[in-house]
């Protein structure tokens, strides 16, 4: 059999070359040059030939409402953090890209997920980094019962798809698709090129058998898949591992989901068994002081479809430098120096010569402008040294005109505060529920003026 053409491509303008040069003849980019199959052409014809899913060897232009939509099938990983993450439950022929800094327990949750699949499904764990026995030395010490997981040691992407096709797994795991290879290029292992081709065909071969795939991705320095953009759009989901491999928590995070809610958060706990779900992770991000302390107040933020209570926390102090610092942990900078600026001009509380720090607690990063209300009374309560109840929470966005703006799910964000015991809540009128909550006193402010008067009277 003929070894396929290979070309060289360039990934910044896309322009093609026979050979591999330094330099692109196109665009003059350094170094951006990567081995792709060329097209193979049509015999007696010079037209590019394409494949398609189908495999009839052409698609048929139809009317979008004469397609019926195919049933979504969902089947529970058996780790319900995970399953929410994936929208429900992981779906035939979908492949999912999870990602992560090493050492956090992406291959430790995959296990644990497979060895609950692998008693109604068929499940096949492919190993390029480990060998078996590290992989069976792993899987007793969590105790997680795998002892029928189909396991296959390989990297060549060729064998693995011959092995699969003779296996039949439901649900496949690759670990990790940076030292795949394919053997149509002649590059190393978790290079571009490598990386792009070994993921189609994978993708492919999920797509045409209908087989779930995971693929487990290396992380660069910045935090970032490695290998090309394109991987990311190949797949179907991508979930980010996050967390410090030094601490206890972890979180996954869904970035794109075709099948589910993006920004889905799962909160993980590590053990020496392996990872245990958080079913209310609330209680990990609150502090819950015994005596109300000054600078510190409740924030309910979402994250997807969870509402989620984090401690806010602030400390304002004098200044000894000529620019005062502005520093936050899981929240904005720039946003907290207009937020001052509006503290300044609509509540007429100057902090020019002030030392401003504000931090969420328990390392959670919240990006919503929900946190609006919460990081300015948390920074007035500390200039003031005035104490906020313990049973209150806050959460609305605030504007450059003083005005305080709604903010989406706030009827769920108050119902999950009154679940967790809170009795007061300070929110933007628009968020004000028709109907009172049981057990929660809501005092709904339109102004940062009405703030003030409010926070005057604690």
């Amino acid at each position: 059999m003929a070894r396929p053409k290979l070309q060289y491509q360039c990934s910044e303008c896309g322009a093609l070359a026979p050979k591999w040069a330094g330099q692109c003849a196109d665009c003059g980019a350094w170094n951006s040059m990567s081995e792709a199959l060329a097209a193979a052409p049509v015999s007696g014809s010079n037209k590019p030939r394409f494949t398609s899913y189908a495999g009839q060897g052409g698609a048929q232009i139809q009317n979008l409402g004469a397609v019926q939509p195919g049933r979504e099938t969902r089947v529970s990983t058996g780790v319900h953090e995970l399953d929410r993450v994936l929208g429900g439950g992981l779906v035939a022929g979908s492949v999912v890209l999870i990602g992560g800094d090493p050492g956090i327990g992406k291959s430790t949750l995959l296990l644990q997920a497979l060895a609950a699949f692998s008693g109604e499904l068929k499940a096949l764990y492919v190993t390029g980094e480990e060998s078996p026995e590290q992989v069976s030395l792993r899987a007793h010490r969590l105790a997680v019962g795998a002892d029928e997981l189909r396991l296959l040691a390989e990297t060549s992407v060729e064998r693995i798809i011959e092995h699969a096709r003779i296996e039949t797994p439901q649900v496949m795991v690759i670990d990790s698709i940076q030292t795949l290879y394919t053997e149509a290029l002649q590059s190393a292992p978790g290079s571009v090129g490598q990386v792009r081709e070994s993921a189609a065909q994978l993708v492919r071969f999920a797509k045409q058998t209908g087989t779930a795939l995971f693929l487990v991705g290396h992380v660069t320095k910045e935090g970032t898949l490695a290998g090309p953009r394109v991987l990311e759009h190949m797949v179907d989901t991508v979930l980010y591992f996050e967390g410090d491999a030094g601490g206890r928590y972890r979180v996954i995070r869904a970035i794109k989901n075709r099948f589910g809610a993006v920004n889905e958060l799962g909160v993980f706990a590590m053990t020496d068994r392996g990872l245990k779900e958080v079913r209310n992770p609330s209680s990990i991000f609150l502090s819950r002081h015994e005596q109300p302390v000054a600078g510190s107040i409740i924030l309910v933020t979402m994250e997807g479809t969870r509402p989620m209570l984090v401690e806010v926390q602030a400390l304002v102090d004098d200044s000894q430098l000529s620019n005062p610092r502005r520093v936050t942990l899981g929240l904005e900078q720039n946003r907290l120096a207009m937020l001052l600026a509006v503290q300044h001009r609509h509540g007429g509380v100057l902090m020019g010569d002030q030392d401003v720090y504000v931090n969420v607690v328990g390392g959670v990063r919240v990006t919503e402008t929900a946190a609006d209300l919460s990081m300015l009374l948390a920074v007035l309560s500390s200039f003031r040294d005035r104490t906020l109840p313990n049973d209150l929470v806050v959460f609305g966005e605030v504007g450059l005109a003083g005005e305080i703006r709604p903010v989406p799910n706030g009827q769920q964000r108050l119902h999950e505060a009154a679940k967790l015991g809170f009795r007061r809540a300070l929110v933007p009128a628009a968020n004000a529920p028709k109907s009172a909550i049981d057990g929660l006193e809501i005092c709904a402010v339109s102004r940062y003026a009405e703030v003030m008067d409010w926070f005057a009277g604690q």
